[in-house]
């Protein structure tokens, strides 16, 4: 049994994780703005804190003898806040909490970053060498939002220089997070049911219709601290479904909303997904269980599937 910190557990991916790691038998705290009545965080502690106070931050941290933290703490959303806010809140988050748990001494530090940081949907295009995407596709972030977190990656980099291996490290890439009661009907991050996804595939390209259950990025969590003395440090992990989440293969949809990727998306046929999480599945052996496929109550559209050329604003 591991005492795991969670930074930003109240929140949408935060309350499945930390409800995942519970289960798996860890003793969870959870570090947010504010305290919740969550159900997922019953049986779980928590502290009210502004994380952006690093000095705060460490105190905390020490105060919990932690074995571990997770780092989700962050503005979420692209496009939610002005892009200098999105920068430096969670550029400071970074450095704030991770940081502040190497100071308190905590052995392993995983901290959540995006598949956005690859830059796909830059207005000016985006083409990529290679589909599926992993963890060699070169990042190119075109928003604050990509680019923060790239930053945290580069932070856990830069940490990682300061500690070698006495700290054991890792990022995370969850794809578009799905919570358990969005396959009931509530609105997703971007206000869409995941069922409008599916029907209007505008709505998920921008994604590239990538997607993972928030309790798969919970057991791979889970997977990854336990692995962490063993495998190569400092590893950053793409966390996706093992198929996309839309009705038609991807070699015809992407180059529908991406020009210019027909080629390269070729090789996408039956339903599999944009992104790759092989790396995860080889050194941790940890697969996604949850699909929309079965999680979805009633898989059907409610529509015909969108059939339009255009590209999405």
């Amino acid at each position: 049994m591991t005492r795991i910190v969670v930074t930003g557990g109240a929140g949408r991916l935060g309350r499945s994780l930390v409800a995942g790691l519970l289960a798996a038998g860890h003793r969870v705290v959870s570090f947010d703005r504010a305290l919740s009545d969550a159900p997922e965080l019953r049986g779980a502690d928590q502290v009210a804190i502004d994380l952006l106070d690093a000095e705060a931050t460490v105190s905390a941290l020490r105060a919990q003898h932690a074995g571990a933290l997770v780092h989700l703490a962050a503005i979420a959303v692209p496009f939610s806040a002005p892009e200098d806010v999105i920068m430096r809140t969670n550029s400071a988050l970074a450095v704030s909490v991770l940081g502040g748990a190497v100071a308190a001494g905590i052995p392993k530090i995983v901290a959540a970053s995006s598949p956005t940081v690859l830059g796909y949907g830059a207005p000016r295009g985006w083409v990529p060498d290679r589909f599926p995407l992993d963890e060699q596709t070169p990042p190119a972030p075109w928003n604050s939002y990509a680019l923060s977190k790239l930053v945290i990656e580069q932070t856990m980099g830069m940490l990682h220089r300061q500690t070698g291996d006495d700290v054991r490290w890792a990022a995370f890439r969850p794809c578009y997070v799905i919570a358990p009661e969005e396959w009931a009907g509530a609105p997703t991050q971007q206000g869409n049911t995941v069922r409008e996804r599916l029907d209007d595939p505008s709505l998920a390209a921008p994604a590239l219709f990538n997607y993972v259950d928030a309790r798969d990025v919970a057991s791979f969590v889970d997977a990854l601290l336990t692995a962490l003395p063993t495998i190569p440090n400092a590893e950053t992990f793409f966390v996706g479904a093992d198929d996309a989440l839309a009705r038609e293969p991807l070699a015809a949809l992407i180059p529908r909303f991406h020009p210019g990727t027909t080629s390269v998306a070729a090789v996408l046929t039956g339903t599999a997904p944009a992104f790759s999480s092989a790396k995860a599945r080889r050194l941790l052996g940890w697969s996604p269980r949850h699909s929309w496929r079965t999680e979805l109550a009633d898989a059907a559209p409610l529509s015909p599937p969108d059939t339009r050329k255009d590209v999405p604003a």
